[in-house]
């Protein structure tokens, strides 16, 4: 029996760029495709900026911020850049020189605003460029693998023209992403190769990877037309982790998963239907050593005998005890966060859900696209309202407000500056907390439950660029009156409750874990967090799924034991949780 090749392996080009929202296996592909072009007699390079890198942990070996041999694969070495290390660096670049010299205030300020994602990206992103331009540095390797693209943004703010320095020195900016690249302007013309190697298709292969679920498969479609809206379109899709036909015969939850994937499979995004596409397979171990790597790119069956022989029996606490204590203080605001595609949207719907069931008065309020939540929860629920905030709408209202007031005076270059960082995700991020903030005043006498919530970094910089709360504080604190700023009440744990949601898995816990030290900074500190649609959780008796199980259980301890004050497992359903009745079924599913 042969491997049978992926479409995306053949014919590669020099550079292939893994790109994904966290936990859909990018890493385990970029790995297992790394594995296959050194054994094909190509000599590899494996390149990792995820901030999540655990790389060395799936071949065993310490491998770091230098380029390192993988022993047991001839020809293939790796090198893992640390972003927050360099995204360090990198802040120390532009802030030491200012120490000492400018108000500590001032000071302050500036390192917040480089304190974010896209001051890591883009310092991830000055570490790898010369990997994609100095000839010398990669002589050695027929094939560079990244493990995580830079996004579009990114892409887009470094094929702009010069001029950052003075852009942000004239004071034109107090700007959310700008900030980060005061300090490339030496770098220009290696960056400008850079992107030019990127677009290249000759030269570079995106591989845009993602799950058999409708959402995450219109996130990828988002990406995909970003991307080739800059120039980078030779780009293929990896569909990974589609449960095996097979096992939906041997389990209800087993054949209600397969059903729900197959239709988001027939259901996928236009944009995506002409890209070269793969499916890979569930697999029911985990992508770790290499014999694990070397079936993920196979139809071969499994080398690795499957363990579990009865469902795992798990009793973690569930949502339910975590909507008791939220329920004690009658009123407060229910703030959800984390990652894309974890479930916050139905997760605040089904705690608003609950919340109302009980008899106290709840404002749901979301910003998600998908409105099927808010076309189930109307007015038919007593105790409960529903508001959907329009994340375009918000954004395009906040953009222009800023290009009228700070863009007025700008010349045409300044103004193209400025425009570009209004694309920043965290511009929406920003216009959408506004919206919310209109919102929020009304926890003082009911709940209300807020997705979809700004990360810490979009937090930090409301708090040290003066969007509101600085500009609040100012005026307020000239009249001696008491105020209370969105950011306050945020910090406040009397006031809101934030609730981190994650997966049992790798990246989404480590990503989680991120977020919440970017909250501390920021002065909140989490309630609780959740982790969403376990396998561990829901008694599984399909033979694969029991495997997944077991392997969740080493995250849900890492939750339990070292990251959460109190936290909740939510088991995996078998219907879509739509509708109120499926969203209390979410919070007290059957035993």
């Amino acid at each position: 029996m042969e491997k049978m090749m992926m479409i995306f392996l053949q014919l590669p080009p020099r550079f292939l760029f893994f790109t994904g929202k966290g936990g859909v296996g990018k890493t385990s592909i970029a790995c297992a495709t790394a594995i296959q072009l050194a054994e094909a007699g190509k000599r590899v390079l494996l390149v990792s900026t995820d901030p999540a890198s655990n790389v060395g942990q799936v071949f065993g070996v310490d491998i770091g911020n230098r380029v390192t041999p993988i022993p047991a694969v001839p020809r293939l070495s790796a090198l893992e850049i640390d972003p927050e290390a360099a995204a360090s660096a990198y802040r120390e670049r532009l802030v030491g020189p200012v120490r000492g010299v400018l108000p500590d205030d001032v000071v302050k300020g500036i390192e917040e605003s480089l304190s974010g994602a896209c001051t890591t990206e883009i310092a991830a992103f000055d570490e790898f460029t010369a990997l994609l331009t100095n000839v010398a540095l990669t002589a050695d390797y027929e094939h560079i693998i990244f493990d995580t693209a830079p996004t579009g943004h990114t892409i887009r703010l470094l094929q702009l023209p010069g001029a950052w320095s003075g852009f942000l020195e004239a004071g034109k900016g107090d700007a959310s992403c700008l900030g980060p690249l005061a300090g490339l302007e030496k770098q220009r013309t290696q960056y400008k190769a850079a992107v030019e190697a990127l677009a290249d298709p000759l030269q570079t292969r995106l591989v845009l990877v993602a799950r058999a679920q409708q959402a995450t498969l219109r996130e990828v479609a988002r990406t995909h037309e970003e991307l080739a809206a800059i120039g980078l379109k030779q780009q293929h899709l990896v569909i990974n982790g589609i449960l095996p036909h097979i096992e939906a015969a041997t389990d209800p939850l087993a054949a209600a998963i397969h059903e729900r994937e197959q239709t988001a499979l027939k259901n996928i995004p236009a944009t995506l239907t002409a890209l070269p596409c793969d499916h890979v397979e569930l697999k029911p171990f985990n992508l770790v050593g290499l014999d694990a790597l070397r079936q993920l790119l196979t139809d071969l069956p499994p080398q690795a005998p499957v363990a579990v022989d009865s469902p795992i029996e798990l009793d973690e606490p569930g949502v339910a005890d975590l909507i008791d204590g939220i329920a004690a203080d009658g009123h407060g605001l229910v703030m959800l966060m984390g990652k894309g595609g974890v479930g916050k949207t139905t997760l605040a719907a089904a705690i608003a859900v609950e919340l109302a069931h009980r008899g106290l008065p709840v404002h749901l309020t979301t910003s998600d696209p998908a409105a099927h939540l808010t076309d189930t929860l109307d007015s038919s629920l007593d105790n409960l309202t529903v508001s959907r905030i329009d994340p375009h709408a918000e954004t395009e209202r906040y953009r222009q407000h800023v290009l009228e007031t700070k863009g007025a005076q700008l010349d045409a270059e300044g103004r193209a500056l400025l425009e570009e960082d209004l694309r920043s995700p965290c511009t929406e991020e920003i216009a959408v907390f506004q919206a919310f903030s209109r919102i929020i005043r009304e926890a003082g006498k009911k709940f209300v439950v807020m997705d979809t919530a700004p990360t810490g970094h979009t937090l930090l910089l409301l708090d040290a660029t003066g969007a509101y709360h600085r500009e609040v504080t100012r005026q307020m604190g000239k009249t001696g009156m008491h105020f209370t700023t969105p950011m306050m009440q945020l910090q406040d744990p009397k006031q809101t409750k934030v609730l981190i949601v994650t997966l049992a898995e790798t990246t989404p816990v480590l990503e989680a874990a991120n977020l919440q030290a970017d909250l501390r900074r920021a002065g909140i500190e989490p309630w609780a967090w959740i982790i969403n649609t376990s396998v561990a959780a829901a008694s599984a008796k399909s033979p694969l799924l029991r495997q997944r199980a077991a392997n969740e259980l080493r995250e849900i301890s890492a939750v339990a034991n070292q990251h959460a004050d109190r936290y909740a497992v939510v088991p995996l359903l078998k219907e879509e949780p739509i509708g109120a009745d499926r969203l209390r079924a979410l919070i007290h599913p059957q035993t």
